[in-house]
């Protein structure tokens, strides 16, 4: 049970630190590109939930939940290629409770202050992830990719923000790795569900979460 969360650093202000930064780790970039695309990958496999050949009978329980899981799919059919800004209250929570049980991984991606914008320090992050969410044993699967923000400013300015910054590494994905627009589902919270409520203005709060939400299943006798 776990939930993928892409946190957002703040980049530096000045174009000096900022050059030197990448000046810094450019020798490094494509083994840790790669080393973060197999964290990645192996973090979002579909959940493995063993099945049962030929029943006796058919479990009440069962029957809940291919009931629930069928109600997920039809749900995530209709909010897809859906505009972020479009989705209610309810529909936001009704993604949050599905990605509640589904595989995760924190990765950092790098945003200046108050800005959606995928510059420079951003692109090995999110290269990883586009090429992870390529690989063929990924193939099939929809993705949730939520963005939250930290506490600080207004209710609507941090919805705003964590909707754009969803939309920004959708985008990135689409364009850059083809990925279809119809598997990526964004959603935005604001600054409505902190990963450290002790600390409302931390770092850790400023993240995309991105959730594998299929599930595949196994036969046992």
């Amino acid at each position: 049970m776990a939930t993928i969360r892409v946190t957002f650093k703040h980049a530096a202000a000045g174009s000096l630190l900022v050059a030197a930064a990448l000046l810094a780790g450019s020798a490094n970039a494509p083994a840790q590109t790669v080393d973060l695309e197999q964290q990645i990958l192996k973090s979002l496999m579909p959940t493995v939930k063993p099945t049962t050949l030929r029943p006796p009978t058919r479990s009440l329980t069962a029957t809940v939940a291919d009931t629930s899981r069928t109600a997920d799919r039809k749900f995530l059919d209709s909010v897809k290629n859906r505009p972020t800004r479009s989705l209610t209250t309810d529909e936001r929570e009704q993604i949050a409770e599905i990605a509640k049980d589904r595989p995760s991984i924190d990765i950092e991606v790098n945003f200046d202050y108050r800005s959606a914008k995928i510059g420079p320090a951003a692109v090995p992050s999110v290269t990883a992830l586009g090429r992870a969410l390529t690989n063929p044993e990924l193939k099939g699967s929809t993705f949730i990719l939520a963005g939250h923000t930290d506490a600080k400013g207004s209710l609507p300015a941090n919805q705003d923000l964590s909707e754009k910054r969803a939309d920004s590494i959708k985008n990135y994905l689409v364009d850059r790795f083809k990925i279809p627009a119809s598997t990526l589902v964004t959603v935005g919270y604001g600054k409505t569900k902190l990963k450290n409520e002790s600390d409302p203005f931390a770092g850790e709060n400023r993240r995309v979460q991105v959730i594998n939400t299929e599930e595949k299943s196994v036969a046992e006798r």
